[in-house]
Formats: structure tokens, sequence, C-alpha cells
């Protein structure tokens, strides 16, 4: 410290904080002195207009006068404003959470992650449950907000928790609170599920989350955690979709375990769990067979064997997937759509009477459901471009007829290598190659032959399966008890 400063210090009345005065002048002109009273005018009239709609409005209004530099002292007059004149704001109200009282649940993307299995994108949804007293979770795998993905998730946190919370909350979802109402009351299958667990059903209100926030600020912490957990596994890959879950799981017991002490207080007070769980599923009963052959479910269009037309058959809905079946018998899986007005045509149920009908191929309103691969597609533009448009169907719908009769994988190797050397593409040229084409070696394992027969995101009709499983059979003894050498 200098001598005089020290001196002044000494011989003054007042402590060196005290003689620091406020600045009351400005440093430079107000570049907004002029048009702030129009700005103000804009804001007591719309009090929510946001300061950069403003400063572009005045952009538009006085051209060159107001570069992007003078962009944030503008923002910070609006804000200053806003605090000593403007509306009041919400006030968020801290939560006292007693143990075993509340659990809350909500649904939350995961396609920033990018999780892939088998190399192939994964576009999924985790259902997240969580105890708001001891932030205890749990974790499934969905594809939609549907009931029920809602009431699956709900029961498997519920039984893997060993006992009910007295409440329970969520967002408005479309699955639980019927929106349109004026009341937006529960819906029937939501409140019965509640009554079930004689738990007391709670909702937020409308685009309010943070009434919800225990489980809403916990998606970003989850999916931060699981994206670290990513980065350590050094792959977001997955062989399959339980391996994927087995991760996750993996990963919820690891986040439980630091939360034990709270978690043991909860576990005192929790509700008895009931002596079974509520089948989520949704049944369908006498849904038409059009002469489409397909079945409308859900304000979705699936189709069906073609065989089933003109008959009635029942649905099964799970949370991913649909059953039909017809006089008791399950005849088809396939994976649920998300959302509605959408389809999904499998081209083995309509080929035969498409080959007979080849003129029906070119306006068909689900034409493009019949290219199963891009090669499928390559293969019919290849035809399109040497042949009339009724003559490249004709002889596309052949090759199709063949994939669904013998092998799409053969068929689609055969195009594939046609395509790679620009060999004239026909019916009897693919069907010659895949009668060429080299069979794989007989399996040493009936688990090998499962891998080929099933495939959770295809659909299933489960008649070929029988036929091929007819098939492959005396192949599978051979190969399991060594009966021969060479495959029958």
């Amino acid at each position: 410290m200098d001598e005089k400063t020290a001196r002044k210090y000494r011989n003054g009345e007042k402590l060196p904080s005290e003689l620091k005065k406020p600045r009351t002048w400005r440093t430079r002109a107000d570049p907004f002195e002029e048009v702030w009273p129009e700005v103000l005018a804009r804001l007591e009239a719309e009090p929510k207009l946001r300061a950069f709609a403003l400063f572009g409005w005045l952009q538009e209004k006085y051209p060159g006068r107001f570069p992007d530099s003078q962009r944030r002292t503008f923002e910070r007059r609006v804000r200053a404003w806003r605090a000593v004149r403007g509306p009041n704001r919400e006030v968020i109200f801290p939560q006292v959470h007693a143990p075993g009282n509340l659990g809350a649940s909500d649904f939350t993307h995961m396609s920033s992650l990018r999780i892939t299995i088998g190399g192939q994108p994964f576009d999924h949804m985790l259902y997240h449950f969580t105890l708001t007293y001891s932030n205890w979770e749990s974790v499934s795998i969905c594809f939609s907000e549907s009931f029920e993905a809602f009431s699956r998730g709900l029961q498997d946190a519920l039984w893997k928790l060993g006992g009910v919370p007295r409440k329970h909350r969520s967002d408005s979802l479309s699955a639980a609170v019927k929106n349109l109402s004026e009341d937006r009351e529960f819906h029937a299958r939501y409140r019965d599920l509640m009554e079930y667990y004689r738990i007391d059903p709670q909702r937020i209100n409308v685009r309010k989350a943070h009434e919800n926030g225990d489980v809403e600020s916990s998606h970003g912490h989850l999916k931060s955690v699981i994206e670290q957990e990513l980065l350590l596994r050094g792959s977001r890959d997955f062989a399959t979709r339980k391996e994927y879950e087995d991760f996750l799981e993996e990963l919820m017991t690891k986040r439980n375990a630091a939360r034990s002490p709270r978690f043991e207080q909860e576990l005192e007070v929790l509700g008895e769990l009931p002596p079974t769980r509520v089948d989520y599923r949704t049944q369908v009963h006498s849904i038409k067979v059009h002469s489409r052959s397909t079945i409308q479910v859900k304000r979705n269009t699936y189709s069906v064997p073609s065989r089933l037309i003109g008959h009635k058959v029942d649905a099964l809905i799970d949370a991913d997937f649909i059953e039909v079946w017809y006089g008791g018998q399950l005849v088809q899986q396939m994976p649920r759509l998300v959302g509605s007005g959408k389809h999904a045509i499998n081209y083995r149920h309509v080929i035969d009477s498409l080959v007979r009908k080849p003129g029906a191929f070119e306006d068909y309103q689900y034409r493009e459901d019949m290219f199963p691969t891009s090669h499928f597609r390559m293969a019919y533009d290849w035809l399109c471009q040497d042949r009339s448009a009724r003559a490249a169907a004709r002889e596309y719908l052949k090759i199709l007829q063949l994939a669904a009769r013998d092998s799409q994988d053969a068929v689609q190797d055969a195009l594939r290598v046609a395509i790679a050397q620009n060999a004239r593409i026909s019916a009897k040229a693919i069907h010659l190659a895949v009668e060429q084409h080299q069979q794989a070696p007989a399996a040493t394992d009936l688990l090998d032959f499962d891998s080929l027969l099933q495939h959770p995101d295809m659909e299933v009709d489960l008649y070929e399966l029988e036929k091929v499983n007819f098939v492959l059979q005396p192949k599978l003894r051979c190969a399991k008890h060594h009966e021969c050498r060479q495959p029958r």
C-alpha cells in the first residue's frame, strides 16, 4: 500500500469500503434511449414477448441502426425492466417427501444416445419409475407411451421393489388421462390398475413438468450416466436386445445401491403387493379381415395371410407386438406400430394374388412395402429401364414370389451380384442363381437354427414357421445326434 493511501485511511473518519461511491452516470450514450418508449409499449401490451424478438423487430423497423453487437445490451435492459415492472413469475414450492408415500413415472426418448442392436439403430424409449423419497428407480424398454407399455413398466418396477407406495404421480399421459374431456378424468383401465394395487393416482397439470420434477429431473441424470457407461464400455452396439436390457439392469442396480439407507426406510412402510400381476395386454375380438388381406388394430393397418379373408380374428395387443388369433390358435405375431394411421404390409401375404394380377402393382396403395430391401427396389428400377411398366411389374413380382417361397436372403444375394456385375435381371436368371446358391454347412448346435427361425423385430407367420421346421427337422436330428455325415 502506498504511504499516501495509508495516511488517507488513517486520518479519514470512514472505513475504506465506505469511501467508494456508486456510479450514477453512464460511460457512453444509451443507443436505445429514443426507441425505448416504443419497446415499453410493446412489452406492456404483450409481456410474453422475448427480448430477441423485440430486437429483431427494431432492426427491421430501423435498418442499419442497431447492429447485432448491441443485442446483449438490449437483452440486459429488457431483463432489468422485467425484474422491476414485469409480470410476476411462477413460484416453485419445494416439497417434503415421506418414506413410501409417492412414486413417480414418465417416459423419455433415448434417440440421443444412438444405441444400436446388431449394428442397426434401435429407436426406443424408456419407462422410468422412481420413489421420490429415496430416489430408487427402475427402467424398462418400450416404443410408445401406450397403456400397455405403462402398465408393464409400472408392474415390473413394483415387483422389483417388493412393495407399493401409497400414491403414484404421472404427467397427463394419454394412456392414463382423458385429456380431451373437460375434467380430464382418468381412463377406466388406468383407474382399475391403480385400484388393484391400492394406489392413489395423481396427475400434474398440463405443461407443468416441474410438478413431476423428481422423475423429470432424473431423466437428464439417467441419460448422462448411461452415456458415461457407454463411453467406458467403448461401444454403443449390443448383440441383442437382451444384452442391452442386462446392461441397463446392472446400471440401475449400481445406482440404487447408493440409495440403500433411505430405501430401507421406504421398505418398512411400503404397502403389500397383490397375489398376482394384472394382464396389461389388450384383447380386441371379432376383427374382420378385409378383401385387401388387412385388419385394422388401434387405427393402424396390418396385413394377414390371405386365407383369412372374410373371417374374423382376435388380436392380443402387447406393448411391443400384436398377436393375431383365429379359432383359438395363434396364426401371426408382428411388431406393433407406433402412432396411428400407419401400415405394415407383409409382401408374403399378397404376392400370390399380385402375380395373378400384375396390373394392380403400379398403383397399389402399399406398393412401397413390396420392396423388402433396397436391392429389390433397385432390381425393379432396372427392369423398368428396358421393359414396359406392365412387363417389368410381371417380372419383378415373379422374383418377389421366389423370395416368399424360397429365401429372401438368397434372392437378395442373387440380385446384389447381378446388379454389381451389371447383368441382365430376369426371374429365370435369379431363380437359376438361387438354385446354384451355396448352401450353409450343417449346424452342430440347435441354437444355430433357432437364430435363423427367430428374430425379435420380424413378423412371424406361424404357419410358414411350421413348414420350415418340418423341412429342417431331419437335418436337426442328424446334426445333433451325428446319425449321418451328410444332411438329408
